[in-house]
């Protein structure tokens, strides 16, 4: 099969296991305006492809994803068109991720934040390298963890421990994520991809019905918890984004990256 794709997100067939990859290495994996409908719109397309089986979801380079691009940001201080319109396909990525019928594997070779963190958590097996860390900073830039964070983590970890990540945007080590329940476990980093084919080949020889159907149960219970949070969440984005303090910090975000 083939996909419509740009060079950003690419796809890798191995078999039945798709390798799709966040291909930005000089950026760390930032989400411009391309990789982020390119991240909106490759689920339905690995649907249609009849031959994939199991997905591993991973970054090239040091990084899974750094989160948003600061100057893709940056640009929607005064251009609310593409601001409303990000909003809009960040919650389509959501929702993709949510209803996909095959399983995903995070392969987290190094930093996840912001929305990076939020699709890898959204994965349904997170191997996570030693060297790697997850992190949801949108509060320190003066925003409301609305692609997910909020909505989801207390599904997924005790509260008290998600509020303190939530409310500093303090980097979580491996080990800790793999603690609090957002990570599945630990690989050494040059044994990251083997580990991670190692079980994409192992889910695809499962019964494809059985495997199929039970990610979709299992997943109406994030899907029904997460209805109501998640439209909240990204309503209340959005109005942070107009923010003066918002604007502020991410001016002076711009400032320090161009003075480096």
């Amino acid at each position: 099969m083939t996909y419509d794709l740009p060079d950003e997100l690419t796809v890798r067939s191995d078999g039945p296991i798709r390798v799709v990859t966040i291909n930005r290495p000089g950026e760390l994996g930032a989400v411009n305006k391309s990789l982020h409908w390119a991240l909106a719109n490759v689920w339905r397309q690995l649907a249609a492809d009849r031959e994939a089986a199991v997905v591993i979801l991973t970054g090239s380079g040091r990084a899974f994803s750094a989160g948003g691009d600061l100057g893709w940001i940056t640009s929607f201080l005064d251009d609310p068109v593409a601001r409303d319109d990000s909003i809009r396909e960040g919650a389509e990525i959501i929702d993709e991720m949510l209803r996909f019928p095959l399983p995903v594997i995070a392969a987290v070779n190094g930093p996840a934040v912001g929305l990076g963190c939020s699709m890898a958590v959204l994965c349904d097996v997170v191997l996570i390298s030693e060297s790697a860390y997850l992190a949801d900073p949108h509060v320190a830039v003066g925003l409301v963890a609305g692609d997910g964070g909020a909505a989801f983590w207390p599904l997924l970890t005790p509260i008290l421990r998600s509020r303190e990540y939530l409310y500093t945007g303090d980097r979580i080590p491996a080990a800790t994520a793999v603690e609090l329940g957002l990570a599945t476990r630990v690989t050494p980093g040059d044994e990251l991809m083997d580990e991670a084919r190692a079980l994409a080949t192992r889910l695809a020889a499962q019964p494809r019905e059985a495997l199929q159907s039970t990610k979709r149960i299992v997943n109406m219970h994030l899907s029904q918890a997460l209805g109501g949070p998640l439209q909240a969440g990204f309503a209340a984005e959005v109005v942070t984004m107009v923010s003066d303090e918002h604007r502020e910090r991410l001016q002076a975000m711009a400032t320090r990256a161009a003075r480096r």
